[in-house]
Protein backbone atom coordinates (compact mmCIF):
# COMPACT_ATOMS: atom_id res chain seq x y z
CA UNK A 1 0.00 0.00 0.00
CA UNK A 2 1.17 3.52 -0.68
CA UNK A 3 1.22 6.44 1.68
CA UNK A 4 -1.67 8.86 1.77
CA UNK A 5 -1.51 12.60 2.41
CA UNK A 6 -4.30 14.96 3.30
CA UNK A 7 -4.64 18.71 3.49
CA UNK A 8 -7.54 20.10 5.50
CA UNK A 9 -8.68 23.71 5.71
CA UNK A 10 -10.87 24.86 8.57
CA UNK A 11 -12.23 28.38 8.80
CA UNK A 12 -13.04 29.56 12.29
CA UNK A 13 -16.27 31.34 13.03
CA UNK A 14 -15.72 35.05 13.62
CA UNK A 15 -13.72 35.57 16.81
CA UNK A 16 -13.29 31.82 17.43
CA UNK A 17 -9.86 31.11 15.91
CA UNK A 18 -8.05 30.77 19.24
CA UNK A 19 -10.76 28.50 20.65
CA UNK A 20 -10.66 26.38 17.48
CA UNK A 21 -6.88 26.09 17.68
CA UNK A 22 -7.08 25.00 21.32
CA UNK A 23 -9.53 22.20 20.42
CA UNK A 24 -7.46 21.16 17.39
CA UNK A 25 -4.32 20.95 19.53
CA UNK A 26 -6.00 18.06 21.38
CA UNK A 27 -6.36 16.25 18.07
CA UNK A 28 -2.67 16.77 17.29
CA UNK A 29 -1.71 15.37 20.69
CA UNK A 30 -3.86 12.27 20.13
CA UNK A 31 -2.54 11.76 16.59
CA UNK A 32 0.96 11.36 18.02
CA UNK A 33 -0.14 8.00 19.44
CA UNK A 34 -1.97 6.72 16.33
CA UNK A 35 -0.31 3.86 14.49
CA UNK A 36 0.38 4.87 10.91
CA UNK A 37 0.07 8.62 11.45
CA UNK A 38 3.46 9.85 10.29
CA UNK A 39 2.87 13.62 10.19
CA UNK A 40 0.02 15.63 11.63
CA UNK A 41 0.77 19.33 11.49
CA UNK A 42 -1.56 22.15 12.55
CA UNK A 43 -0.71 25.35 10.68
CA UNK A 44 -1.97 28.91 11.14
CA UNK A 45 -2.63 30.78 7.90
CA UNK A 46 -0.47 33.89 7.57
CA UNK A 47 -2.90 35.74 5.28
CA UNK A 48 -6.32 34.76 6.63
CA UNK A 49 -6.40 35.00 10.42
CA UNK A 50 -9.49 32.78 10.78
CA UNK A 51 -8.06 29.90 8.71
CA UNK A 52 -6.14 26.90 10.03
CA UNK A 53 -4.67 24.13 7.91
CA UNK A 54 -3.64 20.57 8.62
CA UNK A 55 -1.01 18.69 6.69
CA UNK A 56 -1.30 14.97 7.32
CA UNK A 57 0.72 11.96 6.16
CA UNK A 58 -0.35 8.37 6.79
CA UNK A 59 1.42 5.09 6.14
CA UNK A 60 -1.59 3.88 4.14
CA UNK A 61 -5.33 4.31 3.64
CA UNK A 62 -6.09 2.06 6.62
CA UNK A 63 -4.21 4.46 8.91
CA UNK A 64 -6.14 7.40 7.47
CA UNK A 65 -9.42 5.57 8.04
CA UNK A 66 -8.44 4.68 11.62
CA UNK A 67 -7.64 8.33 12.33
CA UNK A 68 -11.00 9.46 10.95
CA UNK A 69 -12.85 6.92 13.10
CA UNK A 70 -10.87 7.43 16.30
CA UNK A 71 -12.60 8.22 19.58
CA UNK A 72 -10.68 11.50 19.75
CA UNK A 73 -11.85 12.53 16.28
CA UNK A 74 -15.44 11.77 17.24
CA UNK A 75 -15.11 13.80 20.46
CA UNK A 76 -13.44 16.74 18.71
CA UNK A 77 -16.03 16.78 15.93
CA UNK A 78 -18.69 17.17 18.61
CA UNK A 79 -16.91 20.27 19.95
CA UNK A 80 -16.69 22.12 16.62
CA UNK A 81 -20.24 23.51 16.53
CA UNK A 82 -19.99 27.28 16.86
CA UNK A 83 -16.22 27.25 16.35
CA UNK A 84 -16.15 26.74 12.58
CA UNK A 85 -17.74 28.64 9.72
CA UNK A 86 -18.89 25.81 7.50
CA UNK A 87 -17.56 22.38 6.72
CA UNK A 88 -13.83 21.61 6.57
CA UNK A 89 -12.32 21.54 3.09
CA UNK A 90 -10.48 18.22 2.59
CA UNK A 91 -8.06 17.18 -0.15
CA UNK A 92 -6.55 13.69 -0.35
CA UNK A 93 -3.27 13.17 -2.16
CA UNK A 94 -0.76 10.52 -3.15
CA UNK A 95 2.72 11.67 -2.11
CA UNK A 96 5.16 11.49 -5.00
CA UNK A 97 8.52 12.90 -3.88
CA UNK A 98 9.74 14.59 -0.71
CA UNK A 99 12.78 15.96 1.08
CA UNK A 100 13.21 15.38 4.79
CA UNK A 101 10.90 12.35 5.04
CA UNK A 102 10.94 8.90 3.51
CA UNK A 103 8.13 8.04 1.15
Amino acid sequence: MSKVAAIAKLTAAEGQRDALVKVMEQLVDAAADEAGTELYVLNLDTAEVDVVWFFELYSDSDALAAHGQSDTMKAITGQLGGLVAGRPELHFLTPHRAAGITL
